[in-house]
């Protein structure tokens, strides 16, 4: 059993064993860390001004994921690389992604910028062959820019991605691969006590178990529903139950019989599954919500 969530920051492993069970994200960057480059707009998951990455593994490869930060609980991003936009500057001044929206215009008012840098960001390491502008509409339909300036926002996404990666984090993808690697185990996660806490079980024994003491606990999977319980609600949830540990919950696969879907799979993940059965679903998933909350 472990007592603190662990995640990467900088480059450095951050362990964190106290905090409540439903503290956002953002509330952890803009609060604690003071980080205050992450915006808050809307407070459920919709416009998109608080946009992160998280980086992660997947099949032992890094990957960059865009996550709304106001609706994820800060107990949810153990194991992962969390990257703001106060990270992408370098040595060699602005990230690509920076530099083409400042030279094409691509910030208007400035509020909802960081939150696009950060998508594009994700965008940037997707690293696809013959994007178009259609793909990028696709991707930041999740940001909202009250200035309607969408199109050199598009115009810089196309821009920065035209030449392949070419940034510190893809220099030290595999110092970051390693990192993230050491920060995998098999342990349950408990930070507080028997009346408040964030609980992450590891098997399915555990949670069954778990969740049999405390019939009262929240369990969350994604957060984009019990998230706005938090933020338009105000709801105080002492306990939460974090099914995204749990072992084989989260997995897709296809075998003999057919495409086989986790419980708790994302949208993300799924779709890459069931896009091969008809490319109408493809369709069909995109329409739902945003690249972040799928």
């Amino acid at each position: 059993m472990r007592t603190a969530i662990r995640f990467l920051r900088k480059g450095q492993i951050v362990e964190l064993d106290r905090f409540e069970p439903t503290t956002t994200l953002l509330d952890y960057l803009r609060l604690s860390e003071r980080s205050t480059g992450t915006k808050e707009g809307c407070g459920e998951g919709d416009c998109g001004a608080c946009t992160i990455a998280l980086g992660c593994l997947r099949d032992g490869k890094l990957i960059y994921e865009p996550v709304n930060s106001c609706i994820l609980l800060l107990g949810q991003i153990d194991g992962c690389e969390l990257v703001t936009v106060e990270d992408l500057d370098g040595p060699d001044g602005l990230h690509p992604v920076q530099k083409a929206l400042v030279e094409l215009h691509g910030s208007q008012c400035g509020f909802c910028t960081p939150g696009f840098v950060m998508n594009l960001f994700t965008l940037y390491h997707a690293n696809t062959p013959g994007l178009t502008r259609q793909d990028v509409n696709t991707w930041i339909a999740g940001n909202l820019c009250r200035c309607t300036g969408y199109r050199p926002i598009v115009d810089a996404a196309l821009e920065a991605c035209r030449d392949g990666l070419n940034d510190a984090f893809a220099a030290r993808a595999m110092e970051t691969e390693s990192k993230l690697a050491a920060l995998q185990d098999a342990q349950d996660i408990h930070v507080g006590d028997d009346e408040r806490f964030f609980f992450a079980p590891s098997s399915f024994q555990r949670l069954l178990e778990t969740y049999g003491e405390h019939p009262d606990a929240t369990l969350i999977s994604g957060s984009t529903d019990v998230g706005l319980w938090v933020t338009k609600h105000l709801r105080d949830l002492p306990k939460v139950i974090f099914l995204g540990r749990v072992n084989g919950l989260s997995t897709c696969y296809e075998d003999e019989q057919g495409i086989r879907l986790g419980a708790g799979a994302s949208y993300a993940v799924a779709e890459q599954f069931l896009k091969s059965i008809d490319p109408d679903l493809e369709v069909v998933i995109s329409r739902i919500g945003s690249k972040q909350v799928r």
